[in-house]
């Protein structure tokens, strides 16, 4: 994959596979490891991060996110940030959103967050610190995370509150980048959910 602007790149990939994504169980802080599908996807995924150069390499502490980064092939250069751990969903941990749309029918995970757990203002506070600090470095960065938290940080980086993370689909072992149109003050989208090739 080759450099698309002179301006720094942030590439966002998802984490392979894991039993509960498979699922569709929401996975917060339970460190589930990954499927071995999950680990072939991981592979697949560093073949297509051959070629770009990254200045950073963070990953969350959690072992489908540090996994998937170790088998992509930038374990050896990964720093943990515990600020990219998935949204902690409290008391709504292992369940599938039907399940918790039996407890609480109007439940939307990035109004009201989880009982137990992180409101959508605290994962936010969270990606406004991962946003910040990328910001510094002025170069291409590589982050390896789960769906909903990079989903509030790409909301946050377009200066989205955090319900606009609603509209961002993300697949197991994804690739995003997040740039810029002309300059800094112009943060995009330049790539989503792309899981082919």
């Amino acid at each position: 994959m080759s450099q698309l602007t002179a301006t720094p790149l942030t590439y966002l990939a998802r984490h392979g596979a894991t039993a509960w994504s498979m699922s569709g169980q929401h996975t917060g802080l339970t460190d589930l490891a990954l499927t071995p599908h999950g680990e072939e996807e991981a592979r697949h995924l560093g073949g297509r991060l051959r070629g770009p150069s990254f200045e950073k390499v963070l990953t969350s502490p959690l072992q489908r996110a540090w996994r998937t980064c170790a088998l992509a092939g930038f374990g050896a250069v990964a720093e943990v940030d515990s600020d990219l751990v998935e949204w902690d969903y409290g008391e709504y941990e292992g369940l599938r959103r039907t399940e918790i749309l039996q407890k609480n029918p109007s439940w939307d995970l990035f109004r009201d967050g989880c009982p137990g757990g992180e409101s959508p203002q605290q994962i936010a506070a969270r990606a406004d610190r991962v946003v910040g600090r990328i910001r510094e470095i002025k170069a291409n960065v590589l982050i390896f995370s789960s769906g909903h938290f990079l989903r509030i940080l790409t909301a946050r980086w377009l200066g989205l509150e955090p319900h606009g993370a609603a509209h961002f689909v993300l697949s197991t072992a994804s690739l995003s980048i997040l740039g810029y149109e002309h300059d800094v003050s112009e943060p995009v989208v330049r790539l989503w959910n792309s899981t082919a090739g």
